[in-house]
């Protein structure tokens, strides 16, 4: 009886280690372009899988007529989770093709188990004119 208890105990973890744990972050700010409200752009937060593995979407939204935003989202992961938000916009673009892409990368502090992200990352306010380091240009978001 014992040995069946153990093996189905084993079992259990096992199975757990395969799907993970659930871990959670968030991210709120505000984006401006020139000094005003950057409305309608388009945030979303993923969980950063470094190597050849897709990056999971946790959450998706965009900007208010503030050009305010707050998005969190949860993944199931064995290891811990590697929160970035990336951010899509026109600003000072003209007519190129496509839209100007940049990612944050949110601090480890800011993951917390489970589905709801105790913790949100407070990105401030971003004046989206400049250029970014890392910035891409991105057509397939």
């Amino acid at each position: 009886m014992f040995v069946k208890a153990a093996l189905l105990l084993s079992l259990v973890g096992a199975c757990w280690a395969l799907v993970g744990r659930t871990q959670s972050s968030g991210v709120r700010g505000k984006l401006i372009c020139d000094g005003r409200p950057a409305a309608g752009v388009l945030v979303k937060l993923y969980d950063d899988d470094r190597g050849i593995d897709a990056d999971d979407l946790m959450a998706s939204g965009k900007t208010n007529a503030n050009g305010e935003f707050e998005i969190s989202g949860h993944e199931d992961e064995m290891t811990p989770i590697d929160p970035k938000l990336n951010i899509y916009h026109d600003c000072n673009d003209g007519v190129k093709p496509c839209q100007r892409k940049f990612t944050i990368k949110i601090p480890d502090s800011y993951i917390t188990q489970g589905k709801v992200a105790h913790k949100i990352y407070d990105a401030g306010t971003i004046q989206l004119a400049g250029k970014f380091p890392g910035e891409k240009r991105d057509c397939l978001h």
